[in-house]
């Protein structure tokens, strides 16, 4: 069960493609282990904010909420601001407080950071150091941010590096207005005939921000290090969250390997919206009940909520033999769907093995 997936663990990453429920089972493993006596976190990055109405919030912002919930430790949420993580970690790499207001305020850099979509995945590993860096709580669950591929926010903090250590990066920051020659002579008078249309020099701000931003690749070379570092450790624990739909499946079985190439710690998988059947209704029977036509109807739907439940099943068993004895747990699609603290409660059984 979840909780002994999660002992002695500091970290909970939960991955999984979009649509299969990752911020409710967050959020659920999240109370179920403040249920038991830990102080815990869980972040998320659902722009629907399912998180919010799930646990009884108004809002979630950047910093962390404590939620009103009965207990017996603590329950914290936050939800991921990118561009304000991202604001932050200028602040925090920044060598004096002239050269962060100048990246802050550049015109660059805030259209850069306003375009977040691209930096998500890393905003979501920052702020994961940084809330395990403080130690504050007991155990943080990290709900990640919903994408094509489940498992590109391992690939963030390389990624940076190596625009970091990009000869482009290099070029562009070398002092004064050398480095941007790179762009070329004809880049260069489009940008001169831009600046007369607008008023705007856009080279000179494309030189302040590159060379300010200089003055920092180190330390967000050595961050983006220690990000990768927190990944790999025994305290961390990586759970998949995945649904008995055929495409949802080929992706947890590739998501397995994926994490035991990179020798990263995977705890087991949820199998989220689990259909299941109530066995065969007896024709007769149900012809005495509600009549010949209305039975004809129920003895159909009988039989599709069977085929259905057959289907997962096998899909199921698919899973669980490339998994090896990886632990796989069952949560079934629920009746109602989970948008308070009872329905998360409900999900309590299925994760933790007793209500």
């Amino acid at each position: 069960m979840i909780e002994d997936w999660l002992e002695r663990k500091q970290v909970c990453v939960c991955a999984g493609s979009g649509g299969v429920g990752k911020t409710t089972a967050s959020a659920a493993i999240a109370l179920g282990m403040a249920a038991r006596g830990r102080k815990v976190a869980v972040v998320t990055i659902d722009p629907a904010q399912r998180l919010v109405n799930a646990l009884g919030l108004r809002e979630l912002g950047n910093e962390e909420r404590r939620v009103d919930a009965p207990v017996e430790g603590e329950l914290w949420a936050m939800m991921l601001d990118a561009k304000r993580t991202f604001d932050e970690l200028i602040e925090w790499h920044a060598p004096d407080e002239r050269t962060r207001d100048a990246v802050l305020e550049n015109r660059i850099y805030q259209e850069l950071s306003n375009a977040v979509a691209g930096s998500q995945e890393y905003m979501a590993m920052e702020k994961l150091y940084e809330l395990s860096n403080e130690g504050r709580y007991d155990l943080i669950v990290l709900d990640t941010p919903p994408s094509r591929n489940a498992l590109d926010f391992l690939d963030a903090p390389r990624r940076l590096s190596e625009f970091i250590d990009s000869r482009s990066l290099q070029l562009l920051t070398m002092p004064g207005r050398v480095g941007l020659r790179v762009l070329g002579r004809g880049t260069g008078v489009a940008f001169s005939v831009m600046q007369r249309a607008t008023g705007i020099d856009l080279l000179r701000d494309l030189g302040e921000f590159f060379r300010a931003f200089g003055d920092m690749t180190d330390g967000f070379r050595e961050r983006a290090g220690r990000v990768s570092e927190l990944l790999g450790q025994r305290t961390t624990s990586f759970v998949l969250v995945t649904s008995p739909r055929r495409d949802a499946i080929d992706e947890g079985i590739w998501f397995h390997r994926r994490l035991k190439d990179a020798g990263l710690p995977f705890s087991g998988v949820i199998a989220n919206r689990v259909a299941t059947s109530t066995g065969r209704a007896r024709r007769a029977e149900l012809i005495e009940q509600v009549g010949d036509d209305l039975a004809g109807r129920v003895l159909d739907s009988y039989d599709a909520a069977r085929r259905l439940a057959e289907r997962d099943q096998a899909n199921l068993d698919l899973l669980r033999r490339r998994l090896g004895r990886t632990p796989l747990l069952e949560v079934p699609h629920l009746e109602d769907d989970v948008h308070d603290l009872d329905g998360l409660r409900r999900m309590d059984e299925y994760l933790f093995g007793h209500a």
